[in-house]
């Protein structure tokens, strides 16, 4: 099919506006005819596979266990297929989008919600959606917020899924609950136990503050177009209460890197090339961990104590 000039036809608006009168999960073939009547190429680098299998969609919003007054904030809406099942279910929607073109689309297809007033009479108030033209990443970095009475419901570009989710993941401000589709072995790692095969660095920064809570596998034909990779969809909840103090917080995420950056090395002989080898020995003796343990089979306590106890007990040699 030809694409149709970015200023459009009455067959653009038409198309728009019917799939904007139907707040429903999308169809293959509507994502397909959309993208080629507004002539819009989609670009790999910004990892643009949509997600439009209605099934899956619904799945995701389930374990999302959304209500009315939920606020969720939705990174990379694409064409919105998510962003029209989260309008049904939630009270204000904040989706961030890095291409402007579909930011574009996104304000024509959801103008009512876009206009909506969050602060209307109860009677009156349906959900609002803001929608925001900027890199997520780059956003989250530059403009730190309290996340604490949100919930992130993300179909993740797969390129910067596991930053997004470090970034969002730390500390007291974090979401109360993620769910975010990415790439199968990422979430692996985010899901894995000490002594499992993708147990890393991923892994505890992560559940220092968030326990997993189960996760789906979501099959390359759901999207559009199909990735390269397998996908997954991870439910996480945020800790009821803080593990590490923040005082504490960047000697752990020291200690977790240093520890993981050579696997197969003994954790101990690691750590000295940043901190005191007594003040480690006696931490390793406090903790009950072995001289000769590798990183791979050290619980996230472990770790959370090792943190505490040089942090307190330690400096750093550098």
């Amino acid at each position: 099919m030809d694409a149709a000039p970015r200023n459009g036809s009455q067959n653009v608006k038409n198309s728009t506006s019917n799939i904007r009168g139907s707040i429903s999960a999308m169809k293959l073939s509507e994502m397909r005819e959309l993208l080629a009547l507004e002539g819009i190429r989609l670009t790999r680098s910004l990892g643009q596979n949509f997600l439009h299998d209605a099934n899956q969609l619904r799945r995701i919003i389930e374990a999302a266990e959304l209500t009315t007054r939920d606020k969720v904030l939705e990174i990379g809406p694409g064409l919105g297929p998510l962003t029209a099942m989260l309008l049904e279910r939630a009270g204000e929607i904040l989706a961030i989008e890095t291409d402007a073109r579909l930011v574009e689309l996104l304000r024509s297809r959801f103008a009512a919600q876009v206009a909506a007033r969050s602060d209307a009479p109860r009677a009156e108030r349906r959900a609002a959606l803001r929608l925001l033209h900027d890199d997520a990443l780059a956003y989250l970095k530059r403009e730190p917020r309290d996340w604490r009475d949100w919930k992130l419901v993300a179909n993740l570009p797969y390129s910067v899924a596991s930053r997004i989710l470090v970034e969002l993941a730390q500390g007291e401000r974090a979401p109360q609950r993620m769910v975010a589709t990415l790439q199968l072995e990422v979430a692996r790692r985010l899901m894995a136990k000490a002594g499992d095969q993708d147990y890393g660095v991923l892994t505890l920064l992560v559940q220092l503050d968030f326990e997993p809570a189960g996760w789906f596998r979501i099959p390359a034909g759901c999207f559009f177009p199909e990735p390269d990779v397998d996908s997954a969809c991870v439910c996480l909840i945020r800790r009821p209460g803080l593990l590490l103090a923040p005082e504490h917080r960047l000697v752990f995420v020291k200690v977790v890197k240093r520890a993981f950056s050579q696997r197969r090395k003994m954790m101990l002989k690691l750590l000295k090339q940043d901190w005191p080898a007594q003040s480690l020995e006696n931490a390793f003796a406090t903790s009950g961990l072995s001289s000769t343990i590798r990183a791979e089979a050290v619980s996230l306590e472990n770790f959370v104590q090792l943190a505490q106890l040089v942090g307190a007990g330690g400096g750093s040699s550098a």
